[in-house]
């Protein structure tokens, strides 16, 4: 026991200094765990069991990432999601895993059944680090942010029919259809338990909770909910994080959601550093000096052929700049190529030197994910640049004042500025979609620029301190709520106005400091009250 508090100790010791040094050189902090797991597993020798149980811990890093993640992503958001997640990345798994297949087979020999196996394994990509990064840069909901967690999340299901491949090349027993029933079975129960049940449950249970008015109570009533969901998923077949994912969807839909995403950050980001530590951990210095030269060709090979498929597949649907930062933020092989290398290895379908080739050529292509994702935009600029008219546009500084912001350029933000127009008012508008910057542009309207107002040195290029207003009518709700928290850190004389859908988002912007919150419900009733009024009266 003292033996691992102290290893403990030494390893919360190596990644503080690690993670300090390395923030100077603006490295990431996931190089910082990985490399001290790689130090204290070279300077001790752990026992399988201590590495077990720190694997079974790190787990729940991905856990809650996922769960936070989900938080963002409602049932409606994903409905909305079908294309990227059943599209781009069930076209993206099905090409890799069969070139990687062939690859095994014919080049390096491999038997079929082991060869489909570290196919599969490599169509993976790092959920956990490409969705930290993109939470950390705050391009979650970025163009090419979205189509990453599309092809995450269909990759995170295809874990399970790989799961079952391996079990099923190496039972002597059982078929393949009662195992699929099994898969069908556990879905079932997931979709019951989460979404029909806890439609019901949830937010009733969370009114519940808060009575007591402990936060002690109620952050112990989330990490139930995450946990609970998670072990319910793996029970029936599934993956921990496919669990915590649809549960966060789920709270997603309740009131709860920002104040939930705010007590689990720090669970979140403790437990994924012990993630990373533990993936250190997996490295042999030896099987690195044998096989260096042949890690870093396979390396190179598997990122290259993924980032090509994931280019082609998206090339025909978007823009090639968001084809490109996509399958850069793709081509690294996951942590759960990981599990499926050790479930493999333990089955006899791979050897010991295979298995740690593989290892480490998935480690290195993870290392080297972060840099890549840190930089990713002057990466592409290199092989494509913005469009001139968009690029020249916006280094111009506006040079305003009073004039009126108008972020996001839907339905109703179109609306607003037809009536500026009227008003021969000057105003600004700021948009993030590429698409529809380049169509307005060509239809003329000269006072639209490509930009995200959700960042706050946007805002203050466009000079919202000497605005006249600023009129946030952007539908999606977690980029309205950080556009307005940026608002609400300027000077208090910005008049801002908002749109939102409910008493409880009007309630919280009206304490953020908003001058004008518009409340859609309200407004639309007030408006068929005096309507009947008319009606009635004629």
């Amino acid at each position: 026991m003292e033996h691992g508090l102290f290893i403990l100790v030494v390893t919360i010791a190596i990644a503080t200094v690690l993670n300090v040094i390395f923030k100077r050189f603006e490295i990431p902090t996931v190089i910082g765990y990985v490399f001290s797991g790689f130090i204290i597993s070279s300077i001790f020798n752990l026992a399988e069991d201590s590495k077990n149980f720190l694997m079974h811990l790190a787990e729940f890093g991905i856990v809650f990432l996922m769960f936070t993640i989900g938080l963002e992503f409602s049932v409606g958001h994903l409905k909305s999601m079908k294309r990227e997640v059943f599209l781009f990345g069930g076209l993206q798994v099905m090409l890799s895993a069969l070139l990687f297949t062939l690859l095994g087979y014919l080049l390096f020999g491999l038997e079929v059944k082991s060869a489909i196996i570290v196919g599969g394994a490599l169509a993976l990509s790092s959920t956990a680090i490409v969705l930290k990064i993109l939470n950390e840069n705050n391009e979650i909901h970025s163009g090419y942010g979205r189509l990453s967690l599309g092809i995450l999340l269909f990759q995170d299901l295809s874990v399970i029919p790989i799961l079952l491949m391996v079990s099923f090349f190496t039972s002597a027993e059982g078929s393949v259809m009662s195992m699929l029933l099994e898969t069908l079975g556990g879905a079932v129960v997931i979709f019951l338990v989460l979404f029909v049940a806890g439609k019901y449950v949830v937010e009733r249970f969370f009114d519940w909770i808060m009575q007591t008015e402990s936060e002690e109570i109620f952050l112990v009533a989330v990490l139930m909910g995450v946990i609970g969901a998670s072990l319910l998923a793996q029970a029936v077949g599934f993956t921990y994080s496919l669990g915590a994912f649809l549960s966060g969807m789920l709270m997603a839909e309740t009131k709860y959601r920002y104040r939930i995403e705010a007590d689990l950050i720090p669970f979140r980001d403790i437990l994924l550093g012990v993630f990373f530590v533990t993936i250190g951990m997996l490295i042999d210095w030896h099987a690195i000096l044998a096989y260096i030269h042949y890690i870093v060709a396979l390396m190179v090979a598997i990122m290259l052929i993924k980032a090509v498929v994931i280019f082609a597949i998206l090339r025909p649907y978007v823009q090639r700049r968001t084809a490109l930062k996509t399958s850069l933020a793709l081509f690294q092989v996951g942590e759960f190529a990981l599990a499926v290398f050790a479930l493999a290895r333990s089955n006899g379908l791979i050897d010991t030197t295979l298995n740690q080739i593989l290892i480490i050529t998935v480690i290195l292509s993870m290392i080297i994910t972060p840099f890549v994702l840190k930089n990713i935009k002057r990466i592409v600029d290199r092989f494509s640049s913005e469009p001139e008219t968009l690029r020249e546009r916006a280094l111009i500084s506006t040079g305003f004042e009073n004039h009126v912001i108008v972020c996001g350029y839907g339905p109703i933000g179109q609306k607003v500025v037809a009536s500026l127009k009227e008003k021969q008012m000057l105003y600004v508008i700021l948009e993030h979609d590429v698409k529809v910057v380049d169509s307005v542009i060509a239809q003329g309207e000269e006072a639209i620029y490509l930009a995200n107002a959700a960042q706050k040195m946007v805002l203050s290029h466009f000079n919202v301190e000497k605005s006249a207003a600023i009129v946030v009518t952007i539908e999606n709700e977690l980029q309205r709520r950080l556009i307005c928290e940026n608002i609400a850190s300027f000077s208090d004389r910005v008049k801002s106005i908002v749109k939102v859908n409910n008493e409880e988002e009007e309630k919280v912007y009206r304490q953020m400091g908003i001058t004008t919150v518009i409340n859609a419900r309200d407004t639309i009733a007030s408006m068929l009250s005096q309507e009947v009024m008319v009606c009635h009266l004629n």
